[in-house]
């Protein structure tokens, strides 16, 4: 009797506790059926994400383009391999084949085209079976494949091989503007990121925003038939036009990288800007560096708005021109050259020549006599009212430039020896920038512009205007009359037997306005260093000289001088090019008797032009032009009739019957030109001139074929 009470005992409390599991089981079912919820996670969105697939839509960076509408920087597209490995994404393995299934095979055909070892490609391979992973990638060698390796891959017809596209920032001109335009890359998110330029500082407005497209699937990825599709647009990145000119630019970083191989220089800074607006038409610095290819970047700041220099003798037209419009400066007035020596300081000023005795103040400004400017500002302004000149001329702030890191320089003008140097650019500091912005009211009728790249920013999706600058006066320092005289002092530099400029900066066509400058380096605690090459040499020049259209300030650091050999070399090289080629391009009428070696004439019409005797007529002004195939029609150029053409432009003519040309030694523009001309798909690999084609000379190219160049800088 006691053990069958002591059974049912045990009955009872096995049955009651499946009885409080049932009913907790029971009521956590009916909960989760209610709330739809398990540790707060919606079921139904759970679910709705496992059968959903969901893909991003990717926003195109907006393009920087030069005034002209060249590209300077665009989006190209690259991809990313991968390979899937699960077994069932094949649900008909006998009649179709999705995923890897010979790896072998495929590691040994896939492998050389990547540049990978076949057991690597294997071991790759093998490892996502064993791990049991849906897909594979490549590392490195499958990421940022050309469409070219796509393409070969492809035409193996490997089952389980995909691509994903993606964007990568590409730079058509290679080095080019690099410290202005900037650098862009992918993230880990690959995301294209401004880092440095205009890349950076225009980043929101260039990057746009990512779409969107949802839809349901089966566990095979296939879309179903009600699938709920959701499309969110992307919106493309904003485009942004520039002041810069892409002719103008090129010519002047082909002059820097020709000084830069000869003199091995330190710096280099050169600018180009239009003196009646404010617009840089051009802008290089070395080093540089080609964003398409960053191995041992040297120089990453734009040293014209970050790096103050001293200026040296280029500051001194802005002394006389406050001497001018103060009318106590009388260029026919004699005074003591050499030396020049004052209670208020330890050390007189000195000429570097002592030997030119009395001479005119004329004289001394165009000898670039210390003396001379040291006088003026201590017996003839008076050194308050000469700060107020450099004040006006905005010497002491930044200029405001739409560009990243301005830094400007400093006054140093607390002591009377402070106050002397400074007349004659010693002691204190300025940007190349600076010095431009303050040109322009000499240039300019006294009207000072303030100095801008960016001329306009557009909604690539509406078309419209979002931002666009125009010219803008920031102050008159000085009348027309005094910039005038200032003009007639400067062009004296450069046409007067004795002043600093003499023949070396003359132009063929143009008359030239300018000042050197010869400045200091300092070495620290030790003073300033010693030595034939120790100075910053740099020219401020325009032309014409009676109404400048095109300005320059030039800076070269340290550059490798033999004995003899002046300072003024490899800045005269540069400024003489780029003036010289430069205005012949904008069509300004020369005011000088031209030299003839010097070609330039309007393009015929093509259009309407025999092909002999266009061809005449460009051999006869000097100018030898590629003609692209064997037809007898001239169909298109790479210039419109009617454009100014120099002799050292590169004419692309187009025949009816066209042919591929032997590329070797072109240049990244001219590929590019014929490209476009040619209607046909081009890809570019690395930089400097083309060393191979992937269509072979000769052969007939049609419209929409495509072409692989690889650039080498040997």
């Amino acid at each position: 009797m006691k053990n069958s009470k002591k059974s049912n005992w045990k009955l009872n409390l096995c049955f009651g506790i499946f009885a409080i599991f049932f009913f907790v089981l029971s009521g956590r079912l009916i909960f989760i059926q209610v709330s739809g919820e398990i540790q707060g996670v919606d079921l139904q969105e759970w679910a709705d994400r496992q059968r959903t697939n969901y893909s991003e839509l990717s926003a195109r960076r907006g393009y920087i383009f030069d005034r002209t509408g060249m590209k300077l920087a665009q989006d190209f597209t690259i991809y990313r391999l991968y390979a899937i490995v699960d077994e069932d994404y094949s649900p008909n393995p006998e009649t179709r084949l999705n995923h890897v299934a010979d790896l072998e095979s495929t590691a040994e055909k896939l492998a050389p085209i990547i540049d990978m070892e076949s057991s690597e490609v294997y071991s790759i391979l093998n490892a996502g079976v064993e791990n049991g992973q849906f897909q594979v990638e490549f590392g490195g060698n499958g990421s940022q494949l050309t469409r070219e390796q796509k393409n070969e891959i492809e035409a193996l017809e490997l089952p389980g091989l995909h691509f994903t596209e993606e964007a990568k920032r590409y730079y058509p001109n290679g080095l080019f503007a690099s410290q202005v335009i900037g650098l862009a890359q992918s993230n880990d998110d690959h995301m294209i990121t401004g880092i440095t330029g205009i890349e950076a500082q225009l980043d929101d407005l260039l990057s746009g925003e990512k779409g969107s497209i949802s839809f349901q699937r089966d566990k095979f990825n296939t879309k179903l038939m009600n699938s709920d599709e959701v499309i969110v647009e992307a919106k493309d990145g904003f485009d942004v036009t520039l002041t810069l000119d892409q002719k103008i630019q090129t010519i002047l970083e082909d002059a820097m990288s020709q000084v830069e191989e000869e003199y091995q220089p330190e710096r280099m800074t050169a600018t180009v800007v239009d003196p009646k607006t404010g617009e840089i038409l051009a802008m290089s610095n070395r080093p540089s560096y080609n964003p398409n290819e960053l191995d041992d970047v040297e120089n990453w700041y734009n040293d014209i708005v970050s790096t103050p220099i001293e200026p040296g003798s280029t500051v001194k037209p802005f002394t006389i021109a406050a001497a001018i419009e103060e009318g106590v400066y009388n260029p026919k007035e004699t005074y003591k050259s050499g030396s020049y020596a004052i209670d208020q300081i330890d050390r007189p000023i000195t000429d570097y020549s002592q030997n030119w005795g009395e001479i005119s103040y004329e004289e001394g400004f165009q000898r670039s006599s210390n003396v001379a400017m040291s006088k003026i500002v201590w017996e003839k302004l008076g050194t308050d009212l000469y700060l107020d000149y450099l004040k006006a001329f905005h010497f002491d702030q930044p200029t405001g430039i739409d560009l990243p890191r301005e830094q400007a320089g400093t006054l140093l003008y607390r002591y009377p020896v402070e106050q002397l140097t400074t007349s004659f650019g010693q002691g204190s500091t300025v940007t190349p920038i600076q010095m431009v912005k303050a040109s322009t009211a000499l240039a300019n009728d006294g009207k000072m512009m303030k100095p801008y790249v960016i001329k306009n920013i557009i909604d690539s999706n509406s078309g419209e205007v979002i931002e666009a600058n125009e010219p803008e006066v920031v102050g008159e320092p000085i009348s027309k009359e005094t910039a005038d005289q200032v003009l007639e002092a400067m062009e004296s530099v450069v046409t007067s037997d004795v002043g600093t400029a003499t023949s070396i900066y003359n132009l063929d066509s143009y008359t030239v306005a300018g000042k050197t400058g010869t400045a200091q380096i300092s070495g620290g605690e030790s003073g300033y260093l010693e030595g034939h090459e120790n100075y910053i040499f740099s020219f401020l020049g325009m032309a014409p000289s009676d109404d400048p259209r095109l300005m320059m300030y030039i800076t070269v650091k340290q550059p490798k001088l033999s004995e003899d050999e002046s300072g003024s070399a490899p800045v005269s090289f540069i400024f003489k090019h780029v003036m010289e080629n430069g205005l012949h391009y904008l069509n300004i009428q020369p005011d000088k008797e031209r030299n003839e070696t010097v070609h330039q004439m309007e393009l015929p019409d093509w259009r309407n032009t025999s092909k002999e005797t266009l061809l005449s007529e460009l051999t006869d002004n000097g100018i030898e032009p590629i003609v692209i195939g064997d037809g007898d029609q001239i169909v298109d150029a790479n210039m419109e009739p009617g454009t100014t053409v120099l002799s050292t432009q590169k004419v692309i003519l187009m025949t009816d019957q066209p042919k591929m040309p032997d590329l070797s030694g072109w240049s990244l523009r001219n590929v590019t030109e014929f490209a476009r001309l040619a209607r046909i798909d081009l890809e570019v690999i690395g930089s400097g001139y083309v060393a191979e084609q992937s269509i072979e000379p000769d052969e007939v190219i049609e419209e929409g074929r495509y072409l692989l160049t690889e650039f080498s800088a040997d």
